[in-house]
């Protein structure tokens, strides 16, 4: 298939309010206040991606398995109003959508044989918790073990569909992402900030890159996360940008 553009997009507390590590913490609520603060060190660039996944790696007892996954998706599963709409509206503008993410693999793995989530095209996502039996691996051909993965990934997948860069679109929501909007204002690609947190315009702020478009909140330094106000915003309004952006493109 001909693409015309790429989306490359963040997962968590960005097309949805849930955290990377939230499957984990409802399987074992004991371990929630060290995964929340380990979930806080990554974000806030304090720590490696690969590290916070390795003591993450080291606190499971066993193996994650589908039913611990699937219990978690039945009871918790949560996204922004209009995600999906727009994951399809993506597909009927020729445009190829991407999930990257330090998300596990086997929340999207299940999510989508669930039909929780759409037939995403692409899922680069964390392998700490993945299950081989899935019959479309090719989806998941691109892996994120360190932030720096990001970038690579879409770069990689751009490539692939013969998508030139400045025609990419780049959604994040925290530091983590920071070196994927780092790559996409370096190239020309559309940077998008989608509940914007305070550690990841801190990081555009230091390394001087311009976030284009700020789309549901934007937190301010000591601002508490507000998830009602956050579940008020429909990822459809984004569609007019990214189509102006491209239009002035193709």
């Amino acid at each position: 298939m001909k693409y015309r553009a790429l989306i490359s997009s963040d997962w968590n507390e960005c097309l949805a309010p849930s955290g990377p590590f939230d499957p984990i913490a409802y399987a074992y609520p004991e371990m929630g206040p060290e995964l929340s603060s380990i979930f806080r060190e990554y974000t806030g660039n304090r720590i490696s991606l690969e590290l916070a996944v390795s003591r993450i790696g080291d606190l499971l007892p066993e193996p994650f398995s589908t039913s611990q996954m699937d219990n978690f998706l039945d009871t918790s599963f949560s996204i922004y109003r209009g995600v999906l709409e727009f994951i399809e509206w993506a597909k009927t503008r020729d445009i190829l959508f991407m999930i990257n993410t330090t998300g596990m693999q086997g929340f999207f793995q299940r999510a989508i044989e669930k039909k929780l989530i759409t037939e995403v095209p692409l899922v680069a996502a964390n392998p700490l918790i993945s299950y081989p039996d899935d019959q479309n691996q090719s989806r998941y051909r691109f892996t994120v073990k360190n932030i720096q993965d990001k970038p690579r990934n879409t770069e990689a997948a751009a490539s692939s569909v013969g998508v030139p860069s400045n025609r990419v679109i780049v959604i994040g929501d925290s530091g983590g992402d920071g070196p994927h909007f780092q790559w996409g204002a370096s190239v020309g690609a559309l940077i998008v900030g989608s509940m914007t947190k305070v550690s990841l315009t801190k990081y555009c702020e230091e390394k001087e890159i311009q976030i284009d478009q700020r789309f549901g909140i934007s937190y301010a330094p000591d601002e508490t996360r507000n998830l009602e106000q956050e579940m008020k915003f429909d990822f459809m309004d984004l569609t007019h940008v990214i189509d102006e952006f491209l239009g002035s493109r193709l």
